[in-house]
């Protein structure tokens, strides 16, 4: 059995966007949620869960979640979470 690697986007309560990786999301937002997640995180507490996408590696999720942070604007990222949004 293989890991998987998620990159995931939360809301703060202050409306902004935190992006991140892990193995585990539900874990990883607890801890966030906890305070021990993060250090923006922690002085900017998360809500909710917004977007998560599942890769194959490591390598993978860290050069998307690079990307996410540090190429996107705030409106591309919300864009990206609307694309991916399950429509009702």
């Amino acid at each position: 059995m293989s890991t998987k690697y998620y990159v995931y986007i939360l809301l703060t309560e202050n409306n902004t966007l935190y992006c991140g990786y892990t193995n585990d999301v539900e874990q990883r937002f607890e801890k966030h949620i906890n305070g021990t997640g993060a250090k923006y995180t922690k002085a900017n507490k998360p809500v909710k869960i917004l977007y998560t996408k599942e890769f194959q590696t490591k390598s993978e999720a860290l050069k998307e979640e690079y990307r996410i942070k540090h190429k996107l604007t705030r409106k591309e990222k919300l864009e990206l979470i609307n694309q991916t949004a399950i429509k009702a």
